[in-house]
């Protein structure tokens, strides 16, 4: 399940929050709108554009922004919980066979699991399982990479094209330089656009092009836990010792959490 990531929204807010503070601070309403030049920011975001334009199919660019929606969700993995899944189909083929899971996994959410378990079940050897659900993975990092790309190379172009606008305000002031008292207004100016430059890229494309590159490593680890539950699942492994072998993917804190519940689990048991 999709839900909203409340921390890139929080990261940018607070980032130019800090950016604001220091500007009004120092330099008032006044010295803020020192720093908007229309000008500049055509100079930036245009030729940002076109450079992507450039690099990459319209289509792609145009993608871009559905790249850019993913950083601001995050799909909920549990891993105590899908060990636990694991542990009950284990427990379930062993008492009742591979077929019984076939209406089990009906009510799985994750269709990565649920494809891999129907291969277990379809009876295909374990090698061909793991091939094909490690092509899967290899088409989904593909498929990322596809698309942080733009983000990351709108990261290379946006400072690029902010010098760009710099020395293009450098050329026009030092045509200038017999009337002084413009020498200062322009060359804050011609600064502007490597400021928008910097800005656009260590605030926003690539802070989430990084954000997009964790998501993905994330989402790896989780399918290759997967892969090795369905492989276990299918070798008919105990339950106990398929849920010792995936709790090894688990960090410390989980593992405590996870021994805990078991305890928790056991003395019921024994209540009851």
């Amino acid at each position: 399940m999709k839900r909203f990531d409340f921390l890139t929204p929080a990261g940018l807010t607070v980032g130019v929050l800090m950016l604001l503070f220091g500007i009004v601070y120092n330099g008032g309403l006044t010295g803020f709108l020192s720093f908007i030049d229309p000008a500049s920011m055509i100079i930036v975001l245009g030729g940002l554009v076109s450079g992507l334009l450039v690099s990459f199919p319209v289509k792609d660019v145009k993608h871009m922004f559905i790249v850019i929606k993913q950083a601001f969700h995050h799909d909920e993995q549990n891993l105590r919980e899908l060990i636990q899944t694991f542990v009950t189909l284990s427990d379930r083929a062993r008492r009742e066979g591979l077929l019984s899971l076939e209406m089990e996994v009906e009510n799985v959410d994750d269709p990565f699991l649920r494809k891999g378990v129907l291969l277990a079940v379809d009876g295909l050897e374990p090698d061909v399982i793991h091939d094909i659900m490690n092509a899967e993975i290899t088409a989904m990092e593909e498929r990322h990479s596809k698309g942080r790309s733009i983000l990351e190379k709108a990261g290379e172009y946006a400072p690029s094209w902010g010098m760009i606008g710099t020395l293009i305000g450098l050329v026009l002031m030092l045509k200038n330089l017999n009337d002084p008292s413009t020498l200062g207004p322009n060359m804050a100016i011609a600064l502007l656009t490597t400021l928008y430059g910097s800005l656009m890229a260590n605030l926003v494309f690539i802070p989430l092009a990084a954000k997009l590159a964790l998501k993905t490593e994330q989402e790896v680890f989780f399918k290759q836990i997967i892969i090795e539950g369905v492989i276990g699942v299918q070798a008919g492994q105990n339950p106990k010792i398929l849920e010792e072998k995936l709790s090894a993917f688990l960090s410390n804190k989980e593992r405590v959490q996870q021994n805990e519940s078991n305890r928790n689990g056991e003395d019921l048991d024994d209540e009851v």
